[in-house]
């Protein structure tokens, strides 16, 4: 515990520093006609100022704490005065748990709050039509917990079966606080219920795979035009007379990373160029991300999960209405609520854990 501690401490230290040199680049002459370079510190700023204003805090506690106990050690020092000071020690020790635990929750959660935009992709696995109609479950499932949190969603690419199913579904939610709440639906989703498709009552077992890419801002990352091929085509599948007419259909290939993006849904070719570029952004972005996490703790992303598609992450039960988190050995026998967006409780002990995992690794 003692060693978890020096080493929050000793990270808190490198955060001030960091926070002190961003005040003295903002404030020089060079920068500050830079938009660009100003408003990316301005941004970091805003993510250390939390964690700083508490952390100075709770430095103002503990030198209180210390001065208290020079009282108590002074020899010549007036006995009402040292019960006072020993009151104050009592009072104040309180204080510094809380503020650290404070400080530490804020410090390791801190970049996954400041991401309030997430791109998420819902596929089909294995397991045909009743694949589909999970992965279309699956969907309705985050669209009411993201209407339960006011987030905003935005459909970007769509392909369904004839069963109303879906292929695959893209979309954005945008609201705070998206990342750091459905950042843990990476992976492979699996389903096991009597298929609406099936006429002798059998329980099936199907899959679908979830991924959850943060969506940057263009200052967050930056993708130069020349690495990237665009392909532009006629659309196929539904959409009416537009189809096989105009060239609307994009796809872009990004050659640095082999990430290829295709875009079909919109009749306007500007309309399908603008989304493939989000989702390119954010698949980028999240390849790059997911290098440094590699590297920097391997451990950590090993016991919460790395978002691999094909790791089994959960199992949603209907015969028993239960859903399991095999990433936690939790199971919760509130498979109906959850399915309709009462996600709260999985997700926050999601957190918790990772959080715990977090702060062991700091």
């Amino acid at each position: 515990m003692a060693e978890q501690k020096d080493g929050l401490l000793a990270k808190l230290d490198e955060v001030e520093a960091r926070f002190r040199e961003i005040e003295k680049q903002i404030a020089e002459p060079a920068i500050a006609s830079d938009p660009t370079r100003l408003i990316a510190l301005s941004k970091e700023q805003g993510k250390l100022r939390a964690i700083v204003t508490k952390y100075r805090e709770y430095k103002k506690t503990v030198a209180g704490i210390e001065e208290a106990e020079q009282i108590l050690a002074d020899s010549t020092a007036d006995e009402d005065f040292k019960a006072l000071a020993k009151e104050e020690i009592q009072e104040l020790a309180g204080k510094r748990t809380t503020q650290l635990e404070e400080i530490a929750n804020s410090l390791v959660m801190a970049d996954d709050m400041g991401i309030d935009s997430v791109i998420m992709e819902i596929r089909a696995g294995t397991g045909g039509e009743e694949a589909a109609l999970f992965a279309r479950d699956l969907y309705n499932m985050y669209v009411r917990y993201a209407d339960g949190h006011k987030w905003k969603i935005e459909q970007l690419g769509f392909s369904a079966t004839e069963k109303n199913g879906f292929r695959e579904v893209i979309f954005s939610v945008k609201g705070k606080g998206a990342w750091s709440e459905l950042g843990y639906e990476a992976g492979g989703h699996r389903v096991q219920r009597v298929p609406e498709t099936e006429s002798q009552g059998r329980i099936h077992t199907s899959a679908a795979t979830v991924a959850v890419l943060p969506e940057p801002e263009e200052l967050d990352i930056q993708i130069a035009a020349e690495d990237v091929v665009e392909h532009v085509s006629r659309s196929s599948g539904p959409g009416g007379q537009n189809v096989n007419k105009v060239s609307s259909a994009i796809r872009l290939d990004h050659i640095p990373t082999g990430i290829s993006v295709s875009m079909q849904d919109e009749q306007s070719q500007h309309k399908n160029r603008a989304k493939a570029w989000r989702v390119l952004r954010s698949r980028v972005y999240e390849y790059h991300q997911s290098k440094k996490r590699a590297e920097r703790d391997s451990q950590r992303k090993s016991m919460i999960g790395s978002g691999d598609r094909s790791q089994k992450i959960r199992t949603y039960n209907y015969p028993q209405n239960r859903v399991t988190d095999h990433r936690i050995n939790l199971s919760l026998y509130s498979l109906d609520k959850i399915m309709a967006g009462d996600m709260g409780g999985l997700i926050a002990a999601l957190k918790d854990y990772d959080k715990q995992q977090r702060l062991k690794n700091l």
